[in-house]
């Protein structure tokens, strides 16, 4: 079984930022105590590095605890109370531990022996006690990480969904492009005309059907780029008219057997993915068996998302020619720009006379 969507990680840039961030702030405080604290630089450099290893540590765990709470998704006016909470929380924190070591006094009053500097200090922060005055420099410290991290990720976000989008546009046009010259390719339509002339002449009614569901077919393809997403029964329809028209070239070789769970028909999924897995079972599957086999498409719905499984026959020993599933890999990358890792495409080549494609896609009830 071949997974056809992987996901990306991007931890390496935030870490590189983490580490960048609170080492410059640690070298910065480093220079400031060597030049007013009183205190050997071995110990300086000690217990500043390890005062920024635990605000490393710190905002690790608060980035966790933002990520499973979704707080890139909150408003500016929801955002900023709690990163304020946040944020004095982990200052205090801090403040508590500076107030054992040696470099203490660094955020605090003590080491300011000018006079005119002292007397330009507003009033207010003269009249703070030393650990109140760590705790606000730490929890300012806090409050800017929260803040730049917050804008990072939401222009991240914005250009990836930018980038997705045109990703897609991409795509849909090209999946456009590759049904007409490949799912409705001219031997197709070649074979579905020739099937409906001899048609004509002993059963006028099925032409006229068979003419019907081409037309169809083709409207449905032609139009498929201008919506994304699909109802499963609006995509099962195109299916059956799909099928409907090989039969008429495959007769008694193709039999289709559907067990659709009726809580799935309302969910929608990306336009043309069916019918593109319903085209691949068949082209390289049931039209390579002389005796040819059973198409079997089920769907049901759980774990808030719709499962579909395709079942065809396949040879045994295919040509070395044929590339069995290259058109999945299109479909594939449609559902990974649409819903990312929540959707998958799996093809099941385990057994050696059996192809089985399954799809998860997260539920998207039409409204």
């Amino acid at each position: 079984m071949r997974p056809l969507i992987t996901p990306i990680d991007t931890s390496r840039a935030y870490w590189t930022c983490q580490l960048l961030g609170w080492g410059l702030n640690g070298a910065s405080q480093v220079y400031n105590a060597i030049a007013t604290l009183p205190v050997s630089w071995e110990r300086i450099v000690l217990e500043i590095t390890l005062l920024n290893l635990a605000a490393v540590g710190l905002t690790q765990l608060l980035r966790v605890f933002m990520l499973r709470r979704g707080w890139t998704k909150l408003s500016l006016r929801q955002l900023l109370p709690r990163s304020l909470v946040t944020s004095v929380l982990l200052g205090v924190v801090l403040a508590s531990a500076m107030h054992f070591m040696a470099v203490a006094p660094l955020w605090g009053l003590e080491p300011i022996q000018d006079q005119a500097r002292l007397e330009a200090i507003p009033a207010p922060i003269l009249s703070m006690d030393p650990f109140t005055l760590r705790a606000v420099n730490w929890s300012l410290a806090f409050f800017i990480w929260v803040a730049l991290y917050i804008s990072i990720t939401s222009v991240r976000d914005r250009h990836a969904a930018e980038l997705r989008q045109s990703e897609l546009s991409r795509a849909l046009q090209s999946a456009e492009l590759k049904l007409l010259k490949s799912q409705l390719n001219p031997h197709f339509l070649f074979n579905s005309l020739n099937s409906v002339r001899a048609l004509i002449a002993e059963d006028p009614a099925r032409a006229r059907d068979a003419v019907t569901q081409l037309a169809g077919l083709l409207r449905y393809t032609l139009r498929s780029d201008h919506e994304e997403l699909v109802t499963l029964e609006r995509e099962m329809k195109t299916v059956g008219d799909y099928l409907a028209l090989e039969s008429l070239r495959l007769g008694d070789r193709m039999r289709v057997e559907l067990d659709i769970a009726a809580g799935a028909y309302e969910v929608r999924i990306p336009v043309m993915l069916l019918q593109t897995v319903v085209e691949n079972a068949i082209k390289h599957g049931i039209a390579e068996l002389p005796g040819g086999g059973v198409l079997r498409v089920a769907a049901t719905v759980h774990d808030n998302a719709v499962h579909v499984e395709v079942q065809n026959p396949r040879p045994a020993n295919p040509p070395p020619r044929e590339q069995q599933g290259s058109g999945l890999y299109n479909a594939a990358e449609r559902l990974r720009l649409l819903f990312g890792s929540l959707a998958t495409l799996e093809l099941d080549l385990s057994q050696s006379d059996l192809a089985i494609v399954r799809i998860r896609v997260p539920k998207q009830v039409a409204a």
